[in-house]
């Protein structure tokens, strides 16, 4: 059986982005490369999949960004202010939205090998586009760029992962669909091959290094319960189902030291009717992140969080558990006429949890699970604190905030006043977690005593140490091209010089 395999130099395990560019950096080394993956091609590549593809990128201006986009034109660069993205900046973006818990050699890695690695990616045949849907707002006639964020891949996480499989293929990397890996097998001298289960059957492949590129356990409820606690196992899943954490588990039994923040995930507002895992029609279109410029209400019909904290990209990812905490697990998201045509694209699709009214007594009513009157008095007193000398511009953070409320809007606080109102519900949809193994500035996965386990790598979620209580948005398929290109590079590296 095992000759279906071959005998590799390297086994990645794993078929998402981080697990691509570890097998494409391996085999620019010499190595040979296959990459096991559990799901079945239809529902293959991890969450990498799933994602809306955003890459958080140093640049320093237009001239950085045509090195990953090429065909960035000089009308579309005339008629946009890009800004910059400085070291700096991410370096302080990774810092204050970890509360200064990020490992900083992992940050550095990520933030200096960020610009070097995209570039690299486009070299093998992945396409980028700048975001001018999702990151930028058009102002005075010029698309004004915000959050940090001006690049996305094409065709989202579906065209990302089938560039690099195509890239894969092209460079001789075999895939293995529907072939789980269900342990590690150990030698005197490290880590020496995987067991897989075809069918019902156990088979071991041997290899000369292992990179563990298989996600993190946000699939697995019975895991999200013990580590992030109560009512985690009922949140809903915005990727795969297959991320349950059988790699993370494999890398301890073989004395990898967990690292990283495992009570927490990334976790935002997602549609509260979403299926329980996610859908590859829909995509991450169940996301609902133009609360910024609304109100958000519980079943108390009470705001509970400052929607206005910061730009969107810096708090979507914690408030899911924030949602989560409020009673019932949900929350209604309200708008007026006057911001509803600026709403993301996600609250057009057809499969959308929403009400509309012309009355905000009448919304009330159809606020399925929440308190009527006292909704309407949260409006009432939230639209009577609002700085309305105060100009409001959806592109910065404008300082139009509230006064007197107990729980402060600090920017684009807008009255709700104009018909038709809509409110749109919203649960929590976990995308992964921040709790995985410790490696080295080389992608090798260190043991508890802080020594590098032999033969064995890690990338993407597997990786620990990165995120704790919040991320910058774009950062998990950046930190996963980076770190998965490290692992390979090591690991094609040491199997083709010994």
């Amino acid at each position: 059986m095992e000759s279906q395999f071959g005998s590799p130099d390297v086994i990645v395990v794993g078929a998402g982005n981080a697990a691509a560019c570890a097998a494409l950096a391996a085999r620019e080394h010499g190595a040979s490369v296959i990459m096991l993956e559990s799901a079945p091609l239809e529902e293959a590549g991890g969450n990498s999949r799933y994602t809306a593809g955003a890459m958080r990128v140093v640049f320093n201006g237009p001239e950085d960004l045509k090195q990953i986009i090429p065909d960035l034109t000089d009308e579309e660069i005339a008629s946009a202010d890009f800004g910059s993205y400085t070291i700096e900046q991410f370096y302080d973006d990774m810092g204050r939205l970890t509360e200064y818990k990020t490992d900083p050699d992992l940050a550095e890695i990520l933030i200096t090998k960020s610009l070097e690695t995209l570039i690299w990616m486009r070299k093998k045949g992945v396409k980028f586009q700048a975001s001018f849907g999702r990151q930028a707002h058009k102002i005075d006639g010029k698309f004004k760029f915000f959050g940090g964020l001006a690049c996305e891949t094409w065709g989202g996480g579906e065209g990302l992962v089938e560039l690099e499989h195509k890239a894969a293929i092209r460079d001789g990397i075999q895939i293995f669909y529907e072939t789980p890996v269900i342990d590690l097998l150990e030698g005197d001298d490290g880590i020496i091959g995987v067991k897989v289960r075809i069918g019902n059957k156990k088979v071991d492949i041997h290899c000369k290094a292992v990179i563990l590129a298989s996600g993190g356990f946000e699939s697995n409820a019975e895991m999200r319960a013990r580590y992030l606690g109560p009512n985690w196992d009922l949140a809903k899943v915005r990727g795969t189902r297959f991320n349950t954490g059988g790699g993370i588990n494999m890398a301890l039994k073989a004395g990898a030291m967990p690292y990283g923040q495992w009570s927490g995930c990334h976790s935002v507002s997602w549609d509260m009717n979403a299926p329980p895992f996610g859908d590859l029609v829909v995509g991450d279109s169940y996301q609902k992140h133009s609360y910024p410029h609304g109100i958000m209400i519980n079943a108390r019909g009470e705001r509970f969080v400052d929607e206005g904290a910061d730009i969107r990209n810096y708090t979507y990812a914690k408030y899911g558990k924030v949602v989560l905490e409020q009673p019932n697990m949900f929350a209604w998201q309200v708008f007026d006429a006057k911001i509803s045509p600026k709403l993301r694209d996600e609250y057009r699709i057809r499969q959308v949890t929403k009400v509309q009214a012309n009355t905000i007594e009448e919304l009330a009513e159809k606020l399925e699970g929440v308190d009527p009157k006292a909704f309407i008095e949260t409006v009432k007193e939230f639209n009577q604190s609002v700085m309305t000398d105060v100009p409001l511009n959806l592109a910065v953070k404008d300082g139009r905030g509230t006064k007197g409320l107990s729980i402060p809007k600090s920017n684009w606080a807008n009255t709700l006043d104009t018909p038709p109102y809509e409110a749109y519900g919203v649960t929590c949809g976990v995308t992964f977690t921040f709790g995985g193994v410790k490696i080295n500035n080389h992608g090798q996965v260190e043991n508890e005593a802080g020594k590098p386990i032999p033969g064995l790598y890690a990338a993407g979620e597997m990786v620990g140490g990165l995120f704790y209580y919040n991320y910058p948005g774009g950062t998990g398929l950046t930190s996963g091209a980076v770190f998965g290109k490290l692992a390979g590079d090591s690991a094609g590296l040491a199997v083709t010089q010994n």
